[in-house]
C-alpha cells in the first residue's frame, strides 16, 4: 500500500502586508513612487508608506473613484501611484473612473485590490471580491497578477512599478503558505513551473498554488505526474506556459475567483488558439459565498488540494 506524503509549507506573511512592506522598501529607489489609500490603510497595510513618506502618500477617505482621479493626475505629472483598497470596492466603485481616467487615456497608475477572494473568510460576501479579476482583465491595456505568496507580491509590486502602464495586482487577507522561498525573479507575465510533469498540467494562481502542489502529491500515489505552474499573470498570459501545459494533452486550472472571466477563462482561450485538449475548472461557481472561517469556505466552494485533485481525475477520464 502507498503511503501518501502532502507537503505542507511555512506559512508567509499575508500578501497585503508583503505589498506593503515591498513599498516601503522601493520608496528610496523610486523617489516617484506615491501611495494613496481609501480609508483602509490599517487593511491594506499601505500606512506603513505614510509613516515613512508622508509627503507622498495620501488617505484619500471612503472614495475610491476620487482616489483613482486623483491618481490619474498625478501620474500625469510624473508620479507613479499605487491605489489600495478592498478588490470589491476598488473595481466595483471605482469601474468608470479607471476606464475613463487610467485605462482609456493609458495613464501609468497602478492598483492595489486586497481582500480577494471568498478567503477573507468570517468578513462575509459584502467584502469578498470574486468579480475584480474578471472586470480588471477587460479593462484594455490593464496588466493584471496574483501572486501566491508574500515572496511573489514582492517581486511583483517591483515588476508593476517598472511596467510603463495600469498593473492591477491582488492581494488576499489571510497569511498565505510560501510557495516561492528563496526565489528572486518574478516578472509580469511570465509564469513559473513548479513541477514538472508529463500527464495533466494545474496553472493556479493565488492561494491556489498551494493547494494544487498539495493536490500533485497526492495524485502521485495512484501514478498521476503533474505539472504545476504558478500562473501569477493573467492578463497577458505567459504563451510558453500555455504551449508547456498543454503538451501534457489536459490542463486543469484553480483560482479563488468566480469561474467567469479569470484565470480559467483567459487559459481556455488561449488554450482554444494554440492546441485545444479537455480541461477543467477550478473556481466559485456562479454563487455569493457567505460567512465563516477561511478553511470552512474553500471546504464548502469546492477551493481545496482535494478539489482540485478530483478535477484533475475527471480530465484525465476525457484525455485522449
Amino acid at each position: 500500500m502507498t503511503t501518501t506524503t502532502v507537503r505542507t509549507f511555512e506559512m508567509g506573511r499575508a500578501t497585503r502586508e508583503a505589498y506593503a512592506d515591498a513599498l516601503v522598501a522601493l520608496g528610496d529607489e523610486f523617489p516617484n513612487l506615491y501611495v494613496l489609500d481609501a480609508d483602509l490603510s490599517k487593511s491594506t497595510k499601505s500606512g506603513s508608506f505614510g509613516k515613512k513618506y508622508p509627503d507622498r502618500y495620501q488617505n484619500v477617505g471612503i472614495a475610491e473613484a476620487n482616489m483613482v482621479s486623483i491618481a490619474s493626475g498625478l501620474a500625469s505629472v510624473g508620479y507613479v501611484p499605487f491605489c489600495g483598497s478592498f478588490a470589491c470596492f476598488l473595481l466595483c466603485k471605482g469601474y468608470d473612473q479607471i476606464r475613463a481616467c487610467v485605462t482609456y487615456p493609458g495613464n501609468n497608475v497602478k492598483f492595489l485590490g486586497s481582500h480577494g477572494g471568498i478567503s477573507i473568510g468570517e468578513d462575509g460576501p459584502s467584502q469578498m471580491g470574486i468579480e475584480d479579476v474578471a472586470l480588471a482583465t477587460s479593462l484594455p491595456g490593464m496588466v493584471v497578477a496574483v501572486p501566491a505568496d508574500d515572496v511573489s507580491m514582492e517581486g511583483l509590486v517591483r515588476s508593476a512599478l517598472q511596467h510603463p502602464g495600469p498593473v492591477y495586482l491582488r492581494a488576499g487577507r489571510p497569511a498565505f503558505p510560501r510557495v516561492h522561498a528563496g526565489r528572486r525573479d518574478f516578472q509580469l507575465g511570465r509564469a513559473i513551473v513548479l513541477e514538472e510533469g508529463r500527464d495533466v498540467a494545474i496553472l493556479a494562481n493565488g492561494l491556489m498554488v498551494a493547494e494544487a502542489l498539495q493536490a500533485r502529491d497526492l495524485l502521485a500515489a495512484s501514478g498521476i505526474d503533474v505539472m504545476v505552474i504558478d500562473c501569477h499573470t493573467v492578463k497577458p498570459l505567459d504563451p510558453e506556459a500555455i504551449r508547456r501545459a498543454v503538451s501534457t494533452g489536459a490542463i486543469v486550472t484553480a483560482e479563488e475567483h468566480q469561474v467567469w472571466g479569470g484565470l480559467g477563462a483567459e487559459v481556455a482561450q488561449a488554450v482554444v488558439r494554440t492546441r485545444p485538449v479537455p480541461g477543467e475548472h477550478v473556481a466559485i461557481q456562479d454563487t455569493y459565498a457567505e460567512s465563516g472561517t477561511p478553511r470552512q469556505l474553500l471546504e464548502r466552494y469546492g477551493l481545496t488540494h482535494l478539489h482540485v485533485a478530483e478535477a484533475v481525475r475527471r480530465v484525465l477520464m476525457r484525455k485522449c
